[in-house]
């Protein structure tokens, strides 16, 4: 951490992570902090259908896990973290949505183009793919079905 932080740098976390992050602010579900011009929201992120074993998500909600809103300016960026297609998504008002599509932890494809069909950003950037699990095969497929219901992807 200390090669990228600088003298102002604020790290935001969730508990979990916060603990492993020296000096991270820590952010629950719910909570915002603002930063300069920059406000950061915590929203949830867990697991409904990846489980490590029965009954275990991989990502429970009680976990407390976050995905997080970034408004700058007008723009308004939504990081969804390591989450399913969930509810709460359908509530967000975003410019750019970015949400995993590698299955196994987080969401397939399939279920990454039904977030972005309930989120209705106006551009969508597949994440987590490549290196644990998941492949450019699976960013394929969700930019085949996204632009297919005419929601714009980015690869980057």
């Amino acid at each position: 951490m200390e090669k990228i932080s600088g003298k102002g740098t604020v790290i935001i976390a969730d508990a979990g992570a916060a603990v492993k992050l020296k000096g991270a602010k820590v952010l629950r579900p719910g909570e915002s902090l603002t930063v300069g011009d920059v406000t950061v929201t915590a929203v949830p992120a867990y697991n409904v259908n990846k489980f490590r074993s029965p009954g275990q998500p991989f990502h429970p909600k009680s976990m407390e896990g976050n995905g997080y809103v970034i408004k700058l300016g007008g723009e308004t960026l939504y990081h969804a973290g390591d989450t399913d297609f969930i509810p709460e998504m359908a509530q967000l008002d975003v410019t750019v949505a970015l949400l995993p599509v590698s299955g196994t932890y987080v969401m397939t494809a399939q279920e990454a183009f039904e977030a972005a069909k309930a989120i209705r950003a106006d551009v969508c950037v597949p994440m987590h793919y490549g290196d644990i699990v998941g492949g450019n095969a699976d960013v394929e497929e969700f930019r085949s079905l996204c632009e297919g219901q005419g929601l714009q992807v980015a690869v980057v």
